[in-house]
């Protein structure tokens, strides 16, 4: 069978009852508004996606899907066939391009493939820091490290997570008709069922991150969580520490995972969606080996805070 071909996670889609509460929210998370009309709100970051985060003005709280682009056309021609998919039309967002969307077999949500969108210019860069170690020093006498207080600037929207009502069945869909190739599976101790996989693009010898997108089942579909990076861990922190002095509230973090080894941290936004930023994750590629882990919480985390019971619904 042909699979469509992905190249990268690229934009999500969100609905919020409270836009102003949601959009206040976003820039002390680090976003950029680059498009607002009466109710959407486009949010870019420095890198060259042209969005990353389209907020809405809907009388509910809803996740309304990520978006990602595909190599050609060809492949959002093949992406027409898909469950309740719409014929490939033009998109009125910055950046522009074709977009077709289709609908989730198992949950109904709304997934977006693009094609052809215009990039932008990288409107920020910083510099790679030099650390004194215990016995290897790479700063020079008298060059300090010195940090301004603010939000932390957001790259790219990394990757993105589901909790699904049919593993099995959502499983067998993504990596039927796409890319996207399991890299960590996570199985039940009693039953030895897989019921979590992390899933990466399958891009060949390119070097691309550990995971994409994930699935886990529970009786309830809803995103678990958006996942945004940024440059580097103290600008992480500094992200942490301005949000917690806006009184926003902590999901879990900061910590460092095992699958994926990424420094995490995760917040909750007003409509009590999880976002994150992360830093420091691994690089993968076709040659890399499927691990198969038995769930506990052991295997969640190297180092951090306590796991919130919200974080595992």
């Amino acid at each position: 069978m042909v699979k469509i071909n992905l190249n990268r996670i690229a934009h999500v889609y969100y609905t919020h009852k409270n836009l102003e509460k949601a959009h206040q929210f976003l820039l002390d998370f680090g976003f950029s508004v680059t498009k607002r009309t009466k109710d959407e709100i486009y949010y870019s970051g420095y890198g060259t996606e042209p969005f990353l985060y389209c907020a809405r003005k809907v009388d509910e709280d809803v996740f309304g899907g990520t978006a990602w682009v595909v190599d050609s056309l060809e492949d959002l021609e093949l992406a027409t066939s898909l469950p309740g998919a719409t014929p490939i039309h033009d998109v009125d967002a910055p950046g522009g391009g074709k977009r077709v969307t289709f609908y989730d077999p198992v949950d109904n949500f709304p997934f977006h493939l693009v094609y052809g969108q215009t990039a932008v210019e990288v409107t920020q860069t910083f510099p790679e820091l030099p650390f004194n170690f215990t016995t290897s020093k790479h700063r020079p006498v008298h060059k300090t490290q010195r940090f301004e207080k603010r939000p932390a600037p957001i790259h790219k929207l990394g990757h993105f997570g589901l909790c699904v009502t049919n593993y099995k069945k959502a499983y067998k869909f993504y990596t039927k008709n796409f890319n996207f190739k399991p890299l960590e599976l996570v199985y039940d101790p009693v039953t030895k069922e897989d019921i979590t996989t992390f899933m990466h693009l399958d891009r060949g010898q390119e070097w691309i991150d550990h995971h994409c997108f994930f699935i886990f089942q529970r009786p309830k579909f809803h995103v678990h969580r958006s996942s945004f990076e940024v440059f580097d861990i103290d600008i992480q922190i500094l992200g942490h520490t301005w949000l917690t002095e806006k009184k926003y509230e902590n999901c879990w973090g900061v910590g460092r995972h095992i699958m994926g080894t990424q420094i995490f941290d995760y917040w909750f936004d007003p409509s009590r969606f999880i976002v994150e930023h992360y830093v420091d994750r691994d690089l993968v590629n076709e040659d890399s080996p499927i691990n198969r882990t038995k769930a506990g919480p052991g295997n969640l985390h190297v180092w951090r805070p306590e796991v919130s019971a919200t974080f595992m619904e």
